[in-house]
């Protein structure tokens, strides 16, 4: 075989891995469009019971066809704490259990006659899904156009990849080089670097099903690829749990465990088998036998046997799991991280885009921490202009750091965001995030207008009089009320509460118009010098722009609620 003919076969399997992605991720992201409300539902009213969890993980997974996009979803919850670990790793258990459909998809594809197989029958597939997506009138026809064309595309690939298969397997070079490779380990360790440079599972299953097929590996060869390609997977949950909190560190480190124990136990019994039988059992006579004359279904069998086993030995192990985790990786102190590590984002990353509907969840929790660390602004600026004193000025400057990165941050993921496929509701939470941030982020410019009063007030060896101080303190108290209430509309998109922190955002009003009144008093008595009350005017109309934006962020819940 000439070179012309290699470079061919070498350039169709990555067009055909090329076309195979796409289609995975064409299906995923317009399924979870499709069904991302019932989703978040779901996940967010499951229980702690494992069984249950690994029944919506299996399910989830099947439907979205992505383990990786289920499993950042599932780190998504604990990281905003509304899943626990023990419900995480029952979720990611049946995650493992559910991808193992594509691999079915793919067996099932390789069969029929000469004339015309069932890979030319799914492909043809992708031209009704895009006629559906093209000329389709509603956006769910639209999607499911997607889902359907992503289907067919997957046989595309898959065509594409075995054919390049077919013309290895004429290179005897090939042949020998892969069948030189008897050392199971290092078919574990291959399968699993493959699958973490291309970060799909699927990917790597199908291609070693292709191989299968072609004749250029064997069954057991394919076997321990496969088990590989299962640590490989766990790639994406740790890109995704590195840049985000405790708990997903946790989760993406019980998702590489549970697969390596799995790998390690399937391993060592196929070694222990193996010598107790003289080489007369082992995984590829045992499914060579159970599934005769359909070589890419014996492979698809083996990982759809080893994940369900797998769970079934680690299922009654799960609190030992989540135990070692949260061993592994410690609580840390109470730090502020603006203090310990600078600036950062707490919530979202970019991992989080694989799976859009938690990508929105997740903004929302970044946007409430912000809000959390605006109000701790506010509260620090009225205490250092009362008393003068600065001793907690650092911390202030540091929060206020961290708002500015936050508004620039967030902004720039909406972005992102915006750019992906959403339902209707989130793609209208998405369009206020961009107020939302803005708002927040004005908020700790008028409570730093205030520290410089105080400032100002310091070099000039003055202060506010006793009046004045309780009028700063009670409308210190009211903007706490009135950002507790608004952040429990916006949290739960709760318009009753949101008109009752409408009705204090009245009384704020009146409390700032009496301010200034009596201001304009003490200066006739004489009880207050004019420079410091020009500062206390300025803080009194800060303060009432304080509570108009953070009302600003209330009203967004009238676009989408």
């Amino acid at each position: 075989m000439d070179a012309a003919t290699v470079a061919t076969a070498v350039l169709t399997l990555v067009a055909g891995i090329g076309v195979f992605l796409i289609a995975c991720n064409a299906m995923s992201s317009n399924l979870e469009s499709i069904c991302s409300t019932r989703l978040k539902n779901l996940f967010s009213k499951a229980s702690d019971k494992k069984l249950i969890g690994v029944a919506i993980g299996t399910v989830s997974t099947a439907a979205i066809q992505s383990s990786g996009a289920m499993t950042v979803l599932v780190i998504g919850f604990v990281n905003a704490g509304i899943m626990s670990l023990t419900l995480a790793a029952a979720m990611i258990y049946g995650a493992n259990i559910g991808t193992t459909v594509t691999a079915q998809i793919v067996a099932l594809g390789m069969f029929g006659s000469d004339a015309i197989s069932l890979t030319l029958i799914f492909s043809a597939v992708t031209g009704i899904g895009a006629f559906m997506s093209a000329f389709g009138k509603k956006d769910s026809v639209k999607r499911w156009g997607g889902v359907i064309g992503g289907f067919g595309l997957l046989f595309v690939g898959l065509s594409m990849m075995s054919g390049s298969m077919e013309d290895f397997a004429q290179l005897s070079e090939v042949k020998d080089f892969l069948a030189g490779i008897d050392n199971l380990i290092i078919l574990v360790l291959l399968g699993a670097l493959l699958t973490a440079i291309v970060q799909s599972s699927s990917v790597m299953t199908s291609v070693a099903i292709a191989m299968l097929a072609a004749g250029l590996i064997d069954l057991e060869q394919g076997i321990y690829l496969t088990m590989g390609s299962n640590i490989g997977s766990c790639i994406v949950s740790i890109l995704a749990g590195m840049s985000s909190g405790l708990n997903a560190k946790r989760t993406a480190l019980m998702h590489l465990t549970f697969n390596v124990v799995g790998v390690a136990i399937f391993v060592i019994a196929g070694y222990a088998i193996g010598f107790a039988t003289g080489g007369s059992l082992t995984y590829q006579t045992l499914f060579e036998s159970l599934f005769p004359d359909a070589v890419p279904t014996q492979l698809a069998m083996f990982h759809t046997f080893f994940n369900v086993m797998t769970v079934i030995i680690m299922l009654p192990l799960t609190s030992k799991l989540v135990s070692f985790v949260c061993r592994a990786i410690p609580d840390r102190g109470e730090t502020a991280p603006q203090e310990e590590d600078g600036p950062r984002l707490f919530f979202i990353n970019d991992y989080m885009l694989r799976t859009p509907p938690i990508a929105v969840l997740e903004v929302k929790n970044e946007i409430i921490n912000m809000a959390k660390i605006a109000m701790a602004n506010v509260n620090l600026a009225c205490h250092i202009v009362s008393t003068l004193d600065f001793s907690e000025e650092k911390q202030f400057r540091a929060n206020e750091k961290e708002l500015n990165f936050l508004k620039k941050q967030i902004t720039k993921f909406l972005v992102k965001l915006s750019n992906l496929q959403l339902s209707g509701r989130d793609n209208a939470y998405v369009s206020t995030g961009f107020r939302t941030v803005t708002d927040l982020e004005r908020i700790g410019d008028y409570a730093e207008n205030i520290v410089e009063y105080a400032v100002k007030l310091s070099q000039l060896e003055d202060r506010f009089s006793d009046a004045a101080l309780q009028e700063i303190e009670d409308v210190r108290s009211l903007i706490e009320q009135l950002y507790g209430k608004i952040m429990t509309a916006y949290a739960e998109a709760d318009r009753n509460v949101l008109r009752e922190a409408m009705a204090i955002e009245d009384r704020i009003d009146d409390l700032t118009d009496r301010m200034s009144a009596d201001h304009i008093e003490r200066l006739n008595e004489g009880t207050c010098k004019p420079d410091v009350g020009a500062e206390y005017l300025s803080l009194a109309s800060d303060t009432e722009r304080i509570a108009d934006h953070f009302v600003n962020v209330g009203k967004t819940i009238k676009e989408y609620a």
